[in-house]
């Protein structure tokens, strides 16, 4: 039996955007398991997650008040078929991030993170996969906002790198 997953971060709701993209709650509402790293920004949006996944697990991030350090932890572990994962927002610089996580993480095979809005998806040495979803909201110096869904079959996960359509002027929230 597979779980698949949808792995977000730095939502950043209601500043980047009004609301989450249609496709990325049509993922959440298909997955076994919504992964998000932090920079929620908003309560709401929170609770809606938990209300429309079918499980949550999630951290907060260097953008998030202290009501999320109440609600969540820094970093969130769970094992999903086998898969140890956790979920951090911060992992510092990217020169030397493999080496800098698997010292950090050494019991780890996945490690998703945020914070950046850069797309990430390498394997350490070690054999831990370190996995950055981008932002599905802000797209900072990256062609387009983005999102990923994984599949864990057999202790096995395979990744989507999911990129969304520019938003229109509507769409965005004014600075």
């Amino acid at each position: 039996m597979s779980l698949t997953l949808t792995l977000l971060a730095d939502t950043h709701l209601p500043r980047r955007a009004r609301e989450l993209p249609a496709a990325v709650w049509a993922a959440v509402e298909a997955s076994d398991v919504v992964v998000h790293a932090g920079d929620w920004t908003e309560l709401s949006l929170l609770e809606e997650l938990r209300g429309r996944a079918a499980h949550l697990i999630a951290c907060y991030g260097n953008n998030d008040g202290p009501e999320f350090a109440a609600e969540l932890p820094l970093v969130a572990r769970e094992v999903l078929d086998g898969v140890r994962l956790a979920v951090v927002h911060e992992t510092g610089a990217a020169a030397h991030r493999e080496a800098r996580m698997t010292a950090r993480y050494p019991d780890v095979d996945v490690l998703v993170f945020g914070h950046s809005h850069i797309p990430w998806d390498t394997t350490a040495e070690s054999g831990l996969r370190l996995l950055n979803p981008g932002s599905p909201t802000d797209r900072r110096r990256q062609p387009h906002c983005t999102f990923m869904t994984a599949v864990i079959d057999a202790g096995t996960l395979t990744t989507t790198l999911h990129e969304l359509p520019r938003r229109t002027p509507a769409d965005r929230v004014a600075p």
